[in-house]
């Protein structure tokens, strides 16, 4: 193995792909192969490589190991690493979807996707989970779990208030989900971590966010029945609705401009839905 590997670095012309944090403290001495620090050996694997590939958060940006205090002084690859081309897939873990996908764009066009502020590829990383999730609608009507297992949760209801880290995170976790697309942690009723932005483990999980502005979701989740058509009242009830609408984005974005816009807290509807019991049909008594 080890001479194939050398055969390989001397050659040249290959994609570099590293998992892990890069520990830097004492001279690296917290983390060795073979009597070497992590350092060294990054540094020699990436002196011919044409590109390199840090995959999931300890990689990308230090991970848990980089967590306060940071005794081993980790840190992400692209931190070492600063004359090659360097992209960050974070998560932890990371999808292998997108690392399949970042060497599939490689190989057809000769070059790493587009990426954006913090190396990642935009594909995957360019929009925020919250605008993508299954729960947005119920973000939208104000509809908050406020305990685990009670019944806003058990009906699907956001996940805000259990310190739901979707609104700052940006990946594309509810497009393409993980294991071969069977479900998520917000699928599951968690919250999101966020995972794939730097310093995640220095935010308090379970602690609320606070949100200076919201953004418009990519598609508005139904909360209710569907209905079969739109009566005359109801269209000028839709009607309405969207003046509405307007006029406070509109009003939004005269606050922004003129720096009133402070800190949001998103409506509360203290209404719970109907405990409809648990998958056998049995309700708490």
């Amino acid at each position: 193995a080890e001479e194939a590997k050398a055969a390989t670095l001397a050659a040249g012309r290959y994609i570099l792909v590293v998992e892990g944090s890069v520990s830097t403290g004492d001279g690296g001495v917290y983390c060795c192969i073979g009597g070497r620090s992590s350092v060294d050996l990054l540094t020699e694997a990436a002196k011919n490589a044409v590109a390199v590939i840090a995959v999931g958060n300890c990689a990308t940006f230090g991970g848990i190991p980089k967590a306060k205090p940071n005794p081993t002084k980790a840190v992400g690859v692209m931190d070492v690493i600063t004359d090659k081309p360097v992209l960050n897939i974070s998560g932890c873990p990371m999808n292998p979807v997108n690392l399949t996908a970042t060497v599939v764009h490689y190989l057809t066009f000769g070059a790493l996707p587009e990426m954006d502020a913090l190396h990642r590829p935009l594909f995957a990383f360019g929009q925020l989970i919250h605008n993508n999730c299954e729960r947005r609608g119920h973000f939208d009507r104000g509809e908050f779990v406020r305990a685990w297992g009670d019944a806003g949760h058990r009906a699907g209801w956001c996940l805000y208030q259990m310190g739901c880290k979707g609104p700052i995170t940006s990946q594309n976790c509810p497009i393409v989900r993980y294991n071969d697309g069977t479900n998520w942690p917000i699928g599951a009723g968690h919250p999101c971590i966020g995972c794939a932005e730097p310093d995640f483990w220095d935010r308090p999980t379970y602690v609320p966010l606070q949100l200076d502005a919201f953004t418009p979701p990519i598609t508005y989740p139904s909360t209710g029945k569907a209905t079969d058509g739109i009566t005359a009242e109801g269209a000028a009830v839709t009607g309405g609705a969207v003046g509405a609408v307007v006029g406070a984005t509109l009003a939004f974005g005269y606050m922004i401009m003129t720096n009133r816009a402070k800190s949001i807290e998103p409506s509360v509807n203290h209404d719970e839905p109907p405990d409809e019991g648990d998958a056998h049909g049995a309700k708490p008594e």
